[in-house]
């Protein structure tokens, strides 16, 4: 019943996963076969390393692209990271220059304009943020180069300002997510959800869509938003809120968690007061990403389900590229497949073929 319930919700969408917190990778580099990892220092002009930094443009059939990274945050992060070097490299007929912007929009900003100065062929972005991007995004209209978002959208007063968007429906996302829990609850027989919400980066547009997910769902279904606070994505600070939201509500019974990594950290933190969560425990914990590590904790026990958003952008940015080279025309929103994934499913034969 939960599988018919959700599936009605399970149409084309779009951000983490192991237990051990994500690198801290920085800066700027240029890769080519080899993916060679970013540098330690932020992605200013003085961060940037030697590599990547004093050249740009077509080299004969050479396409560069700059790749504006929101950071290292998360496991998904990783993998969508890995996944555009691996698709643009030398082998492929690519100089990819990658920045990493350590969760940082002022250093987004500086590497869009050292990606104009060096005349690259593409800009691919992975905002920050929703807002504050009209200017640098004139900027490299201003200069002919076309530019992807990816992962995030991006608020601007010209959508004219970028050629398409790459990555998830994150409304829909919470949609399936809150479907999904509502059958899930009715199933158990539990008539009161007592919900805490861990947000992710507030701006972030996987936070605004999941939240809106889960607010009219609440608002439909008479649920209780007990406690709601940002965890930033990450594995630390989602046990640092879950601490202090278990603190002040004694009713909690359901933890929404806005990525994997949040997740983790969460449930960390439950079994610390004393308590259990997953099928068999006090507490239904969901998540989003469906990484690799979501999965193993799905199978221990403690996590509920994962909503998944594809981290594998590489391969349809490629796509849109080589349309835009042939003077074709792209849609402008790009919706990633998605699917769910919870403790009713065979999780070890599907973690087997997992590529993140």
């Amino acid at each position: 019943m939960l599988l018919v319930a959700c599936m009605g919700l399970s149409l084309v969408a779009c951000g983490g996963g192991s237990n051990t917190p994500a690198s801290n990778d920085g800066g700027t580099t240029e890769e080519g076969n080899e993916g060679a990892q970013a540098s330690d220092e932020g992605g200013s002009d003085e961060n940037a390393s030697n590599e990547g930094s004093d050249e740009g443009g077509s080299s004969g059939d050479v396409i560069t692209v700059g790749f504006s990274q929101v950071g290292a945050e998360s496991d998904w992060r990783t993998a969508n990271s890995e996944s555009m070097k691996s698709t643009f490299s030398e082998a492929n007929g690519y100089k990819l220059i990658f920045d990493d912007a350590q969760q940082k929009q002022e250093n987004q900003l500086t590497a869009i304009r050292n990606f104009i100065n060096q005349e690259v062929d593409y800009i691919v972005l992975a905002p920050t943020t929703e807002t504050g991007w009209d200017t640098v995004l004139q900027e490299a209209k201003d200069a002919g180069i076309p530019v992807i978002i990816v992962d995030r959208m991006v608020d601007v007063s010209d959508d004219t300002l970028y050629n398409c968007y790459v990555g998830g429906n994150f409304k829909l996302e919470g949609q399936k997510a809150c479907e999904w829990l509502k059958a899930y609850a009715d199933a158990k027989g539990i008539t009161e959800l007592n919900i805490a919400h861990i947000q992710g980066n507030i701006g972030a547009s996987a936070q605004i869509g999941r939240t809106e997910g889960l607010e009219e769902a609440a608002e439909k279904y008479g649920w209780n938003i007990v406690a709601q606070q940002s965890g930033e994505f990450t594995q630390a600070k989602g046990q640092e809120v879950m601490e202090s939201m278990l603190k002040s509500n004694d009713n909690i019974n359901v933890v929404y968690c806005e990525n994997d990594n949040e997740a983790f950290g969460a449930i960390d933190a439950i079994k610390a007061a004393g308590k259990t969560c997953g099928p068999e425990g006090d507490i239904i914990v969901v998540s989003f990403d469906s990484v690799k590590a979501a999965f193993e904790s799905m199978i221990a026990g403690d996590l509920n389900a994962t909503f998944e958003c594809n981290p594998l952008h590489g391969p349809r940015v490629a796509e849109i590229i080589q349309k835009l080279e042939a003077g074709e025309a792209v849609d402008k929103i790009q919706y990633v497949d998605e699917a769910y994934f919870d403790t009713s499913m065979d999780l070890e034969s599907i973690l087997a073929e997992r590529a993140y």
